[in-house]
């Protein structure tokens, strides 16, 4: 009986792909990208589902939430994915995408992230606010009231307090939800903020990072930047908290705004650089690909306190 449901399953699906594509998988198997922050989360309960279910471990790739987002809404079939994580929600760009590809996006927010701005354990650990952190990464800076090309060189031209060591700081890409989240959390609220500047003046001139050699794109593996602060005292990285935690003793998270990040500041909302973790099911795959709701259903059942997910970095919704 199995056997017959997942060959009708496949069938079903088959009939909305175009003819001359290949299918990138089984039809017994589900399809994940998206996030890196949220893969490590959907990769253990992915090793669990297969393991306490009969269903097939599912494929799981980290393109980014962008990427993961113009795949998921691409269209319906074997060949596009059926689940999508992010730590953003949807845009709503994004979610007209979908519809006009017919796709209805259902949302599950699984729990909080921090976005860290941390170095190597062997160094100095930092003591930044907002906008010295924004002083540091931001193409455009506030000088005597006018937008003008960021110059600072080292920490002590941004703050004499601070020490004076290059300015060097490794960014996720811009497919990239961390990225996304830390232009909005960072950038835009110290423009918004501080410097008083509207939606538009601040979505213009507070969102692209520098180009002159002080930001590095840095890519979706996390882990590769963890190990290139690491190998540099003197270089700091844009990840969240997850691998903070995962890394301790690599890494160290910054004090932003005089609050450290941890699990218990992430919680309470102190630690303000902060955001939610989701993923997205395609309901129009749910009863066609097996064990897609099951697995829905089965990873946030893992979403609580004292769960696998919270061991490894994820805070649990209060």
């Amino acid at each position: 009986m199995r056997k017959i449901i997942k060959t009708l399953a496949c069938a079903v699906l088959a009939t909305v792909v175009t003819t001359g594509q290949s299918m990138a998988r089984e039809g017994d198997q589900i399809s994940i990208v998206g996030s890196s922050t949220v893969f490590p989360f959907s990769t253990i309960v992915a090793e669990r589902f297969a393991k306490n279910t009969d269903f097939k471990a599912p494929v799981i790739e980290s393109t980014g939430t962008g990427g993961g987002a113009k795949l998921f809404c691409s269209g319906i079939g074997l060949e596009h994915p059926d689940v999508t994580n992010a730590s953003r929600a949807m845009k709503s760009s994004e979610k007209e995408k979908c519809t006009a590809n017919g796709i209805t996006p259902v949302e599950y927010m699984i729990g909080f992230d921090g976005i860290t701005f941390s170095n190597s354990k062997k160094a100095k650990k930092y003591s930044l606010t907002k906008e010295e952190i924004f002083k540091a990464v931001s193409a455009k800076v506030m000088s005597e009231g006018k937008v003008v090309d960021n110059n600072f060189k080292t920490w002590s031209d941004i703050n004499p307090s601070l020490p004076n060591v290059k300015i060097d700081v490794l960014a996720p890409p811009p497919s990239s939800g961390t990225r996304d989240a830390f232009v909005e959390l960072v950038m835009h609220d110290t423009c918004k903020k501080l410097y008083k500047m509207s939606k538009a003046d601040y979505k213009a001139s507070c969102s692209a990072l520098r180009e002159d050699g002080a930001v590095t794109e840095a890519g979706e593996n996390d882990n590769l930047i963890i190990e290139k602060l690491a190998a540099n005292q003197d270089r700091f990285g844009i990840f969240g908290y997850s691998f903070l935690d995962q890394n301790k003793d690599k890494v160290q998270g910054s004090v932003v705004n005089g609050v450290a990040p941890s699990m218990e500041t992430i919680a309470d909302s102190s630690y303000k650089v902060s955001r939610p973790l989701f993923f997205y099911v395609k309901q129009e795959h749910v009863g066609v690909i097996p064990g897609l709701q099951e697995f829905a259903d089965y990873f946030m059942s893992l979403t609580v306190s004292g769960s696998p997910l919270e061991a490894a970095g994820l805070i649990p919704k209060p």
